[in-house]
């Protein structure tokens, strides 16, 4: 029997509806305050989560359609303070995330809220534990219809009604909510495109392939600090030396040290031989900790050893056996550079261990007494030079980065 055969080919090219998709991330700020303070409420975690998130979309393919901060702030105070607020605090989520994400200008925009009268509306709604809720909300409603351009006095109004009961409790429990600025990141998740290749015979059999272009994304990448460092005091006193640092997060950062010197002169007796090195774990602390890592000031443990041989012409100390010393550190590091800093540290703990007293006689070294050293003081000082290093780890320069 004959057979028929048809051969249909399809070929369709083109994109599948799009999904829209949204990620965000809220953080909070200290009252009449627009420094992104990390260490308040849960600012940390969230950053890190949205970080995290865009880090994971990575594979994804999708296409940002928009970029939206939204700054906002309390009802209380002036409207103009409120509106530079709400602007300074918006800035401030942008400068953070932009060090680590790329923010095309193209696709960005801001919301600047001033005095967030909406966002007081609907924590109302939501909380009927507020003193004469009803009332409250016809008066903010009120309010929010109308322009808060600072010619009425709708604040005032707020703080009037009912002696000021519901306003006393809006100002400790709501108002610390409506201080944020806000990232939205819309985007579209793409489905590729797909080619179909149907091939029909006579009893009907369909065959499909089916192919998957994905289009490359940005990556977020991870911050990362780490610095390198050497103490010009040692180094003055020619002792070269050199120390790391690595941030751990949370303020917290672990380091060491290491130093080394061997010069001596046999034919004038003079003998400066020094090496050892300690390790340390410290806590940032402060206004710049908390806007920069590895900046600002700390306080620290440290430990160590050292072994040396001084002898300048007379009576020299030999502690041939490792000396041992521990104790507190303060410390202050200054911004100087993109990726430099100045740090100027004192520590003060006990210092121990055995040595020896010799005297150059007679072109030989002879030995007078064997001590004990217990050293209770300075133990560690430093103005040290610190190198920058890792992914966003810049100071940024007055009036902000260019």
């Amino acid at each position: 029997m004959k057979r028929l055969l048809f051969i249909f080919l399809l070929l369709y090219g083109g994109m599948a509806a799009a999904q829209e998709a949204c990620d965000s991330v809220r953080v909070y700020f200290r009252q009449g305050h627009s420094e992104l303070d990390m260490s308040f409420g849960d600012n940390r975690n969230a950053l890190e989560s949205i970080l995290k998130r865009l880090w994971e979309k990575r594979g994804d393919t999708l296409s940002i359609d928009r970029i939206v901060f939204v700054g906002g702030a309390s009802p209380e105070g002036g409207v103009a303070r409120n509106n530079e607020l709400s602007e300074q605090r918006a800035k401030a989520l942008f400068d953070y995330l932009s060090r680590y994400v790329s923010l095309p200008d193209s696709v960005m925009t801001a919301e600047l809220v001033g005095r967030n009268w909406k966002g007081l509306l609907r924590l109302v709604e939501a909380t009927p534990e507020v003193p004469y809720q009803e009332e409250t909300l016809a008066l903010l409603r009120e309010i929010c219809g109308q322009e808060d351009d600072g010619s009425t006095d709708p604040l005032g109004r707020l703080t009037r009604l009912r002696g000021g009961m519901p306003y006393h409790y809006m100002y400790r429990n709501l108002f610390p909510k409506l201080r944020t600025s806000q990232v939205h990141f819309h985007y579209r998740r793409i489905e590729p495109p797909v080619i179909r290749d149907t091939i029909i015979i006579r009893d009907t059999v369909w065959l499909r392939d089916t192919v998957y272009i994905e289009v490359p994304v940005e990556t977020p990448k991870k911050p990362f600090y780490m610095a390198v460092k050497t103490n010009m005091l040692y180094d003055a006193a020619l002792v070269p030396n050199i120390g790391v640092e690595f941030y751990l997060g949370k303020g917290w950062t672990v380091g060491g040290n290491w130093m080394y010197a061997w010069w001596h002169n046999d034919r004038r007796h003079n003998y400066w031989r020094v090496y050892g090195g300690d390790l340390n774990v410290r806590k940032y602390f402060g206004k710049k900790a908390k806007e920069k890592p590895l900046t600002g000031h700390h306080l620290g443990l440290y430990g160590g050893i050292v072994t040396y041989d001084f002898e300048l012409g007379g009576k020299g100390y030999l502690g041939d056996k490792w000396s041992y010393h521990a104790g507190i550190e303060y410390g202050y590091s200054l911004p100087i550079a993109k990726r430099l800093n100045l740090e100027f540290g004192i520590g003060i703990g006990y210092l121990g261990g055995e040595y020896k007293e010799y005297k150059p006689i007679d072109g030989h070294y002879v030995w007078q007494a064997t001590r004990q050293r217990h050293w209770f003081g300075p133990t560690k000082a430093e103005i040290s030079l610190v190198w920058l290093i890792g992914r966003g780890n810049t100071n940024k320069r007055k009036g902000g980065d260019r």
